[in-house]
């Protein structure tokens, strides 16, 4: 399974191209499909991005919902209708589309967020905003996880 590990910014070049970086690429390598899945995130302004493997988990758990579950018809727009399959370029990179960088308030420059088993892409200034709130919730929660 892919690790998606630390934070990387890079910047979009003019023909809106922009560079995965070399980490989560090597991430991927084994995976059939050469490139990343993205989606608009319905969670934050920001660019939900994972492995194809990881989309056909997501797929096979959608299965285990009622055929005429609502929750079902909406997490199929999100996850499946909105996704985008994007291969790498020679060099690694991807042009992410418009809507999405719109989406995420992305205009220059884009922040690739690991996020274990997948990853998020940020405009930076969003981003810093976003962790440091993450930071000051962990601060008051204080969660315990349990590693078996």
């Amino acid at each position: 399974m892919s690790l998606f590990l630390s934070s990387y910014e890079n910047r979009l070049d003019t023909k809106g191209r922009v560079s995965v970086p070399a980490s989560f690429r090597a991430s991927i390598a084994s995976e059939k499909f050469p490139g990343v899945v993205l989606y608009r995130s319905f969670t934050n302004n920001c660019i939900e991005g994972l492995s194809m493997s990881r989309m056909e988990q997501l797929a096979n758990a959608t299965d285990k919902m009622g055929v005429f579950d609502s929750e079902l018809d909406d997490l199929s727009a999100m996850l499946f209708a909105d996704a985008r399959p994007l291969a790498f370029d020679v060099t690694g990179r991807i042009v992410i589309p418009t809507d999405l960088l719109k989406h995420a308030g992305i205009t220059d420059t884009a922040v690739f967020v690991g996020r274990g088993n997948s990853f998020q892409i940020w405009n930076p200034d969003a981003f810093r905003a976003a962790q440091e709130k993450s930071l000051n919730n962990l601060r008051t929660a204080r969660p315990n996880l349990i590693i078996a």
